[in-house]
């Protein structure tokens, strides 16, 4: 698949890191440094302007490492990146950790995972088909 893309940011274009990656990374692209605070978060711009197929997306998500060694995510992951979209792609961070955190331009700060997607159509029913889970909800099929 082939997807138009405009970089205005001084940084390469995403790639995959190996042959079986999902996910491409994306870098801050930033005039000066931005500091989250403890719980604060922002808009983290990314040079980057696509146009993607219809019947595709782009999802933004957190990157593991950053996530884990550092406590910072992305908030409404995934964030999506719809195919009518023609928007520059920024990416909502949060800091979760208990230490101020500082972005620089060019770190990699979220991953692009471009995925097919389907739409629905609504069949307006009175009853739906039983299963053996019914109703259960959060937690009811177990930990163990």
């Amino acid at each position: 698949m082939t997807v138009k893309i405009i970089n205005k940011s001084s940084h390469a274009l995403p790639n995959y890191e190996s042959i079986a990656s999902a996910g491409m990374d994306l870098r801050a692209n930033l005039d000066e440094p931005v500091t989250l605070s403890p719980l604060g978060r922002a808009i983290i711009k990314t040079g980057l302007f696509i146009e993607l197929p219809i019947g595709y997306e782009a999802q933004v998500r957190p990157r593991s490492g950053l996530a884990a060694k550092k406590g910072i995510t992305v908030l409404n992951s995934p964030g999506t990146v719809d195919a009518d979209y023609r928007g520059e792609i920024g990416v909502i961070l949060v800091n979760l950790s208990n230490e101020a955190f500082t972005i620089e331009n060019g770190e990699r700060i979220a991953q692009l995972v471009i995925a097919r997607h389907e739409r629905a159509e609504w069949q307006e029913v009175e009853v739906l088909t039983e299963t053996a889970r019914g109703e259960g909800g959060f937690g009811s099929t177990g930990v163990k």
